[in-house]
């Protein structure tokens, strides 16, 4: 597009903007969304045009409206978890799709695989694994590994370990999106073929009632992970308009956010590791409701309610532009 016709289209919209600093932090919000955008844009075409330098001016005025006091801090921290971030998971929603679906068909390798070859679970999770399992299986207590130890210093291992291993499915992206891909494929073999342990053992309810009390989160942030490193990897390989320096940079900057963003989730995984899931013997409906309330939650923060933001900022959107056409 032409930088005149970019200026044309768009003039009105950023005077607007410019009237909305002293507004609530929702307008403020969606404003410096959309102008940060529109600066990335003309970095990308017009990198030293006057048009820059006034998208460039409007951004900081913005982010100093936000910034500019502790209480405004705060607001911050809530507009990326109400607004950033899931505008980020519906902008490259198709790459989480795919990690999902690489996780789900690599689960299914490993079920499979643990089916047909007797050796396969010993292999993927470990001999001393296996043989405490059984062990604990004809004590009655299939899931009594759960039980050891102190539930902080489990809390505190789980959710160190499981940090780690999140930044290190979104960094391994870089490496064309093959590095995540791999860890997709480690962890969900690994799951496949514990899952199908305990069926096979006669335990598969059960082991969904105990397991994945923490296991919904957590296996929804390593896929939501693999998601960000798939974001990373293909900002490299599909750059698009953007040069491939440029699209580097907004995809890790996307993908870091998307990190960020699961740490509390991995932590409150590893709490119910830690705390809750060695309670094997809770009521079912106890177990249920905290399945559902972490599955519900996942596609709520993660598909519906993106979806339903992205469509509320397009509305006002639309609304400006036909206000300014009167």
């Amino acid at each position: 597009m032409r930088e005149a016709l970019f200026v044309k289209q768009n003039t009105q919209r950023w005077k607007d903007y410019e009237n909305l600093k002293d507004k609530g932090p929702d307008a403020l919000a969606e404003s410096f969304i959309s102008i940060t955008d529109d600066l990335a844009y003309a970095k990308t075409f017009y990198p030293k045009s006057n048009t820059t330098k006034y998208l460039n001016g409007l951004a900081a005025s913005f982010h100093q409206s936000i910034y500019k006091n502790k209480k405004e801090k705060t607001s911050r921290f809530v507009v990326f978890w109400r607004y950033e971030l899931p505008l980020v998971f519906y902008k490259h929603r198709k790459p989480l799709l795919y990690s999902f679906l690489f996780f789900t068909v690599f689960s299914l390798m490993g079920a499979l695989s643990a089916r047909y070859d007797n050796t396969f679970v010993r292999l993927i999770l470990g001999d001393d694994y296996v043989n405490m399992t059984n062990e604990n299986i004809v004590k009655g207590d299939p899931f009594g590994v759960y039980k050891q130890g102190s539930s902080f210093l489990m809390f505190v291992q789980i959710a160190f370990n499981n940090i780690m291993v999140e930044l290190s499915t979104f960094v391994m992206g870089i490496i064309f999106s093959v590095g995540s891909i791999y860890q997709l494929m480690s962890n969900g073999v690994m799951m496949g073929s514990f899952q199908y342990y305990f069926f096979n053992k006669g335990l598969g309810w059960q082991s969904i009632l105990v397991i994945w009390l923490h296991g919904t989160l957590e296996i929804s942030a390593i896929i939501l992970a693999g998601g960000a490193g798939l974001i990373l990897g293909n900002s490299i390989l599909f750059p698009k308009t953007y040069t491939r320096i440029v699209s580097l940079k907004n995809g890790a900057k996307d993908g870091l956010k998307i990190a960020i963003g699961l740490i509390p989730i991995f932590i409150t995984a590893a709490f119910f590791e830690g705390f809750v899931t060695r309670h094997t013997e809770m009521p079912v409906w106890l177990s249920v409701t905290i399945l559902i309330a972490s599955l519900s939650f996942i596609i709520w923060y993660v598909i519906l309610y993106p979806a339903i933001l992205n469509r509320k900022i397009n509305h006002n959107n639309n609304l400006v532009k036909n206000e300014t056409a009167y």
